[in-house]
């Protein structure tokens, strides 16, 4: 029996599953919508939860705790600001969990995890920003 078992491991190490879900956890704060396989999306949601609820506490101490697990300074400042503002009435529940489908080359079944009440708008805007930054860098190359 598995009682009180909490997470599932994921074939991987310890240090590894949480650079993993670190690594996730930015990227779903950072565009607020992605697609992974249903098991990692199922454990991604008690992750994002969490600093979700960091950042509706907006202490200082929440901070540091939400840095140190993260590791980035863009998605802890957006965590901190629009973010905690957004869901400053909600109670829990901040992600939804959209299953998708089977992946081509393996059969895993995929989902879509993605933040309650997200900004249409802030699914790849970083990319966005970055390759007209480039395109603009490369009309300025080619002028000179």
């Amino acid at each position: 029996m598995r009682h009180r078992h909490g997470a599932r491991k994921l074939n991987r190490s310890s240090p590894h599953r949480k650079s993993v879900f670190a690594n996730m956890a930015v990227s779903l704060l950072t565009h607020e919508q992605i697609t992974t396989t249903l098991p990692k999306a199922k454990e991604l949601r008690r992750v994002a939860d969490k600093m979700v609820t960091l950042g509706k506490r907006g202490t200082l101490h929440a901070r540091r705790r939400a840095f140190s697990y993260l590791r980035d300074d863009d998605a802890v400042a957006k965590l901190f600001s629009s973010l905690a503002d957004r869901y400053k009435e909600r109670n829990g529940g901040y992600t939804r969990v959209l299953k998708t489908g089977y992946r081509f080359g393996d059969s895993a079944p995929m989902a879509i995890i993605e933040l309650v009440d997200r900004d249409p708008d802030a699914k790849g805007a970083e990319d966005k920003v970055r390759h007209q930054a480039e395109l603009e860098a490369e009309g300025q190359n080619k002028a000179e």
